[in-house]
């Protein structure tokens, strides 16, 4: 029976949409006490001392915490597998509470109350005395000659200098003929704006403290809690429930080692910490803003001689995932063209800004802008065709990218670039649009990507699962992958189904990951679990099925060998007359007199390969020059992720990632005070997202591979939609005006600046 491929519907639809599925702040406790933190308002200085006597006042406040009274652990809090080795580990550089500001709202207090008014009050009333330094709000503040660090133990504040070179850059670039094309490029700070803001609660039971919380990372969350506050990882239990979406902020440690200890601190009473919206935009995590320069050298026959990059990455004021999103984007320059002579050079940089972290796609959105406006670039200079030029020189099958040794297995890139280019008609309006005059054009743009599957070889990749047969000859399916929004739990029970040949009704999934019971897996990141989960579902679907065969070869007294399952039913190989139903097997299996045995399996994997997912966004703008604004006419996205295991959930997450990418591309950044670093715009009716009204119809196609190194021939999906859009509307935009503008978001501001200084508005 044939289910991977089909359009099922989600396993958790019902659940969700008709409001029973339990989210973290629907199980809090009637009586549970709330927590609130006090938030700087200096971007970088020192905690003096505090005035608590009129906060104690407040009715209800039952406890107080300062950033003195907190254990003396400084602990990291990326969702990164752990290392024995030290190279590996990620930076720790925070404490729970912290006396050395270094943002706009960095967490100094904590009051724990009765009732979330009287939190709130009491943190009103806290009197704070600080001493003052001047904030160091972008990269070139921070690297300037003596200034202040940030962090002691990084004095020039650079958290990581990275670089790499193939061949030679510098002979290559001395071939005669070479046209060279420069520029510089960036991307903005901004925010991921899931429905769920950051939220947990937490309390002591048999002398463990559980918190369960919105988390896309249970089992990391646990090791980081046991870190922060110096306890083995046995005295930490992580629940998550339903999660609200995460995009990669909830792949960090937020509320839950604060609210560990808080806890403790009340003798293990339920204490609820939730942020706000204005919370979760500053006090959370976002998206790295990114600069890059980068130089191109190209023969006449359309060939790479030689390219580089420099890139500065602000990261805020705590490490995070630190240096790991711009060394992957400047590994993302290498392996979109990996040919030529290629040199990158990337600087990791602490500054007073809100701390950056990882968002979908993990700095290929960054990139992916500059890397495809550059091409574009190159294409105005030399008139090269913008396909033709991008097929000779993107990377291969075959491709071993000589760093990181992954390799490409598969791709339909090249396939993706002609059903798009079909769809829109694109060289055809391209060359029609580029004569166009008058205060209203339109422009079509392009943009490729690559996008690798999981974190082998830089990170630790592992797995497993765990299946047992219900006595009515239904499986019970437990992961410790997460499911946060993107539909895991439904492709894992399709694969769980089809591999033991039950059908998908027959699969219970338990959604809930709880780290006392619940397989280990790292967790929801970097497009990795249909691909690494997928290969433990297979695994331990392979096995069980034996273990059902064996027993019921057992019953027939036939040699399991011969035997298979098809549609819940035990049958010949290669026959289909039905020898008995699972749920036969299943009830002897359990209550026989003279062979009970419980049937069940786990198993681990291990993954030591990686491979790349492809696709490329045609889109096609109108843009009204004297109102400087963009509308966005026609869009699709093509993907090459190999086999695609619901068509219907894929298509879904194109879709979301396509809706992301606009926002990305034409509205959303975060507004900063330059003179305090408060940020100005934390909540979603200034910050602007694209709304329904905003948005046109995304348009989704695939072209299917058949990845030899994925489970079922699948590979990465989830991240990757958001990457091309925002560089296919900028280099609409050129298409339209003839202004290359190197920076979005695309807002009408910027627009009237760019077409200011190009002379086509007055």
């Amino acid at each position: 029976m044939e289910i991977i491929g089909k359009p099922l519907n989600r396993v958790d639809a019902k659940e969700k949409v008709t409001g029973k599925a339990k989210y973290t702040g629907d199980l809090v406790d009637s009586h549970a006490l709330i927590a609130k933190v006090l938030h700087s308002t200096i971007a970088n200085g020192l905690v003096k001392s505090f005035d608590l006597i009129e906060a104690w006042k407040v009715p209800g406040v039952i406890d107080i915490v300062t950033c003195f009274d907190v254990p003396d652990y400084q602990f990291p809090t990326a969702g990164h597998p752990w290392s024995t080795e030290k190279k590996h580990q990620d930076i720790a550089d925070r404490k729970l509470l912290n006396s050395r500001v270094r943002f706009y709202g960095d967490d100094i207090a904590a009051v724990i109350a009765e009732n979330e008014i009287a939190a709130i009050t009491a943190v009103r009333k806290i009197k704070v005395t600080y001493e003052q330094y001047e904030p160091l709000l972008s990269v070139e503040a921070a690297m300037q000659p003596g200034a202040r660090p940030i962090h002691e133990e990084k004095p020039d504040n650079v958290v990581v200098h990275s670089s790499y070179e193939i061949g030679s850059f510098e002979q290559a670039i001395q071939e005669p003929g070479l046209i060279k094309t420069e520029g510089d490029y960036e991307t903005p700070i901004v925010q991921h704006c899931h429905i769920e803001n950051a939220n947990s609660f937490a309390y002591m039971e048999s002398g463990k403290i559980v918190i369960v919380s919105s988390t896309q990372i249970p089992h990391i969350v646990r090791r980081v809690c046991s870190q922060a506050l110096g306890i083995g990882f046995g005295d930490i239990r992580i629940i998550k429930p339903y999660i609200g979406g995460g995009f990669g902020n909830k792949q960090d440690a937020l509320t839950e080692p604060l609210n560990a200890y808080l806890t403790t601190r009340v003798g293990g009473r339920q204490v609820q910490l939730e942020y706000t919206r204005e919370e979760t935009f500053s006090c959370t995590r976002v998206r790295h803003a990114m600069k890059f320069h980068i130089e191109s050298y190209v023969r006449k026959d359309g060939s790479l001689a030689a390219r580089s990059v420099v890139a500065y990455s602000n990261q805020g004021a705590y490490a995070s995932h630190a240096h790991a999103l711009v060394a992957n984007a400047v590994n993302g320059f290498r392996m979109m063209y990996p040919v030529g002579a290629i040199k990158g050079e990337a600087y990791t940089v602490y500054t007073n800004m809100p701390t950056a972290g990882a968002m979908r796609a993990y700095g290929i959105p960054q990139i992916g802008f500059a890397l495809e406006s550059h091409i574009d670039d190159i294409i105005a200079k030399t008139g090269f065709d913008p396909i033709g030029f991008r097929k000779q020189n993107m990377m291969k099958l075959g491709y071993v990218d000589p760093l990181t040794t992954i390799t490409c297995h598969s791709t339909g890139l090249a396939e993706c670039i002609d059903t798009g280019e079909q769809y829109l008609q694109f060289l055809k309006k391209r060359e029609l649009y580029a004569k166009q005059t008058g205060p209203v054009r339109k422009g079509v743009g392009m943009a490729i990507f690559n996008y690798k599957t999981g974190v082998y070889p830089i990170s630790l990749e592992t797995s497993a699962c765990r299946m047992l047969l219900n006595q009515d000859g239904s499986l019970q399916l437990q992961m410790g992958a997460t499911e946060i929004g993107q539909g895991a739990d439904t492709v894992f029970s399709m694969m769980a189904a089809q591999t033991v040949g039950l059908s998908v009704d027959k699969v219970h999934i338990i959604s809930k990951q709880d780290t006392d019971v619940t397989p280990y897996d790292t967790g929801a990141y970097a497009s990795r679990q249909t691909y690494v989960s997928g290969m433990a579902v297979k695994k331990t679907a392979q096995v069980f099925k034996a273990k059902i065969l064996d027993y019921a070869g057992f019953m027939l007294k036939k040699d399991p060998v011969d035997l298979d399952i098809q549609d819940n039913f035990i049958v010949h190989k290669n026959k289909t007359e039905h020898l008995l139903s699972v749920g036969e097997v299943a009830l002897e299996s359990c209550y026989s007199l003279t062979n009970s045995h419980h049937i069940a399996a786990e198993e681990t994997h291990h993954c030591t390969d990686n491979t790349y997912s492809f696709g490329v966004c045609f889109t096609e703008i109108e843009v009204d020059i004297p109102l400087c604004q963009i509308k966005v006419l026609d869009i699709i996205n093509v993907h090459d992720s190999g086999i695609i295991i619901n068509h219907q959930t894929a298509e879904g997450q194109i879709q979301g990632g396509m809706s992301m990418g606009l926002g990305y591309g034409l509205s959303e950044h975060l507004i900063f005070d330059q003179k305090t670093g408060r940020m100005l715009n934390d909540n979603l009716l200034d910050y602007k997202l694209m709304t329904a009204l905003d948005t046109p119809d995304l348009h989704v196609s695939f072209v299917e591979t058949q990845d030899p190194t994925g489970p079922y021939g699948n590979k990465a999906l989830g991240e990757p939609p958001v990457i091309p859009v925002a560089p296919a509307l900028r280099n609409a935009l050129l298409n339209a005006t003839g202004v290359a503008v190197n920076s979005i978001p695309l807002n009408p501001e910027k627009l009237f600046v760019a077409f200011e200084n190009a002379g086509i508005i007055r």
